[in-house]
C-alpha cells in the first residue's frame, strides 16, 4: 500500500517541473491524478513554459507507476476552466481527495511591466484561489490543500532602490506572501470539516524557472550576460545550508506527507523546504 493509495489528486502547473514531480511521486504512492498545464507561453515572461508535450510526458510518466491521469491544458487565472476540468477528472476517477496548487510563473523585468505585474498575480495567487475554490465543493471530510509559496514570502522589509522599476519581480513576491495568509485562513475555516490546508515554501529549486536568463541576471547583476556557470556562483547565497538549490522531489517529498494520513492533524502550516533560506533573512520568532 502506497502512502496515499487510493486517493484523486489535482495538480496544478503539472506539465513540468514541480507540477510533473509532484504528480509522478504521488502516482508512485498510490494516487490517480488530475493534471492540468496552460501548456502556452505568456507573454510577459521571458523564458519558455512547458508545453503540450510536455503535459504528455506527464501522463506516460504516472502510466508507468500504473495510476490513472486525466490531464487537461487549463489556465488558473480562469476559474471556469478549472471547474469544467475538475468536472471531467471527478467524473473520470471517481473522486477527489488533495490538490496541489504548484503552478507558477515569474516574469522578471518583463514588459509591459504592469502587465508583468497582473500576469503573475493572476497566476500565482488568483490561479491558487481558483484552483482551491473550484476543488472545495468536490473535497470530501479528511481531505488535504497544499499550495506552493516560495522562500521569497519571507523576504519582507528588503529595501526597494527603484520602485516600479520590476513589477513582475515585485508581484512574485507579494503573490506567495498573500497566498500565505490566504491558505492560514482557508485552514481556520476548513478545519470544522477535517479538511486541513498547508503551503510549502522552496527556496531556489532546479526547475526551468530557475535555470532561466531572467534569473541569471537577477542572480548576477554585475554582469551583462550571466550564464548558468556565473549564477551557480551566486545560488548559493539564498540558502544557509551551502547548496545552490533544492530538487523538485525535495518538494515532492513535503507534497506526499501533506496529501497522506500521515499529516491528518496537520493545518495552517507554512511548510518552509528552503535549506535555511528562512534563517539566512529572519531572526527567532514564535
Amino acid at each position: 500500500m502506497g502512502r496515499v493509495e487510493g486517493k484523486v489528486a489535482f495538480i496544478t502547473g503539472a506539465a513540468r517541473g514541480q507540477g510533473r514531480s509532484h504528480a509522478v511521486r504521488l502516482a508512485e504512492e498510490g494516487a490517480d491524478i488530475i493534471a492540468v498545464d496552460l501548456c502556452r507561453d505568456v507573454a510577459t515572461n521571458d523564458y519558455p513554459l512547458a508545453t503540450a508535450e510536455d503535459l504528455k510526458e506527464t501522463v506516460r510518466l504516472v502510466e508507468a507507476h500504473g495510476r490513472r491521469i486525466v490531464a487537461l491544458e487549463a489556465d488558473v487565472r480562469e476559474r471556469s476552466q478549472l471547474v469544467d476540468a475538475l468536472g471531467q477528472g471527478v467524473a473520470t476517477l471517481g473522486g477527489l481527495d488533495v490538490v496541489v496548487a504548484q503552478a507558477g510563473i515569474m516574469p522578471l523585468g518583463g514588459e509591459p511591466k504592469l502587465q508583468a505585474w497582473t500576469d503573475v498575480v493572476d497566476t500565482n495567487l488568483l490561479g491558487v484561489v481558483n484552483a482551491v475554490h473550484a476543488a472545495l465543493p468536490h473535497l470530501p471530510d479528511g481531505a488535504s490543500v497544499i499550495a506552493t509559496g516560495s522562500a521569497a514570502a519571507f523576504m519582507v522589509g528588503q529595501q526597494v532602490a527603484q520602485p516600479g522599476a520590476n513589477p513582475g519581480g515585485a508581484g512574485y513576491s507579494y503573490a506567495k506572501r498573500a497566498l500565505s495568509e490566504f491558505i492560514h485562513e482557508m485552514a481556520r475555516n476548513l478545519a470544522p470539516r477535517m479538511i486541513r490546508a498547508n503551503a510549502v515554501h522552496p527556496t531556489n529549486c532546479n526547475t526551468d524557472m530557475l535555470n532561466s536568463e531572467p534569473m541569471y541576471r537577477a542572480f548576477r547583476p554585475d554582469l551583462e550576460n550571466p550564464t548558468r556557470e556565473d549564477a551557480l556562483l551566486a545560488f548559493p547565497a539564498q540558502q544557509a545550508m551551502p547548496i545552490p538549490f533544492i530538487e523538485p522531489g525535495d518538494v515532492s517529498n513535503a507534497v506526499v506527507y501533506l496529501a497522506s494520513d500521515e499529516s491528518r492533524y496537520v493545518t495552517g502550516l507554512q511548510l518552509r523546504v528552503d535549506g535555511g533560506s528562512y534563517l539566512k533573512f529572519h531572526d527567532f520568532h514564535l
